[in-house]
Formats: structure tokens, sequence, C-alpha cells
């Protein structure tokens, strides 16, 4: 990553779905260019951090919206296997739930906020929510937002 370098925190840093769909779609050439240069410092970092349902978020956009085969979809999925991935569990969801209810999250949102949150990352890459809050340690950063 070259200027986009500055986005990665210290810590680890979990990336939203929507960040690796910009990846693979060239419709949007800048947000792509950004999404690609994140992927690649997180991966090289070995500081990027998903969970089982971005993954599976990401399977299912792969076959749905780009009407990829499912076999490609796989691979493409699979390409994230040495990445650190949080596992959704019944504590997870118990916990996206209050979170939810509590704060007016999505379900699908606070489950994000609560893998992160148990990844210890410090930075959330979400387009979706709200660029600049913080949930403890956890930072949300939109980095089609930061110059």
């Amino acid at each position: 990553m070259t200027e986009r370098s500055t986005l990665l925190a210290d810590g680890l840093c979990f990336l939203d779905t929507n960040i690796l769909i910009y990846a693979i779609d060239d419709r949007e050439p800048d947000r792509q260019t950004i999404a690609l240069q994140l992927i690649d410092a997180l991966a090289q970092s070995r500081k990027g951090v998903l969970s089982t349902q971005v993954l599976l978020e990401l399977n299912a956009n792969l076959t749905g919206k780009f009407k990829l085969n499912r076999h490609t979809a796989a691979m493409m999925t699979a390409a994230y296997a040495d990445w650190i991935v949080i596992e959704s569990d019944l504590a997870l969801v118990l916990r996206a739930i209050a979170r939810s209810t509590e704060q007016n999250h999505s379900i699908w949102d606070a489950m994000i906020i609560e893998a992160a949150i148990r990844a210890g990352a410090t930075t959330l890459y979400s387009e979706d929510m709200q660029h600049g809050r913080r949930f403890g340690g956890l930072l949300m950063v939109n980095p089609f937002l930061t110059q």
C-alpha cells in the first residue's frame, strides 16, 4: 500500500464484507483500488481478521450478485483461509442480539461488531457503519472516506 498504508492501525483489523466485495467489483475502480490495497496490506502484515459471517456473505454475493459458479466462488472465498477467522457461536449471537437491542444496530452489523471485539481488533473497516465511532477499543473506519 502506498499512501493508504496510513489506514492500517497498530493492532488487528477486521474487514466487513463490503470491503471484500469492492475488491472484486470493477464498476467502482477507485473503491476497488482502495479495497485491494487494504486487503493486500492486511494480508502481508497478517493483521487481517474476518468472521464466518463475512465469508458466508462474500460467497453469497459471488454466486448471487456476481453470478459466479459455485466452484469459483468457493475458491475465491477459500483464498482467505490464512486470515484470522472468528467463528460464530451461541455466545457471539447472544452478545450481538443484546447489542442490536440496546444500540439499535441491525443484527448483522451487531454480529460484525461483536466478532471484531472478540478478535481484539482495534479497527473495523466498513462502508456501512458510522465512521469514527468507537466501541471501547474498536474504531470504525470507512476507508473510502479516509484521505
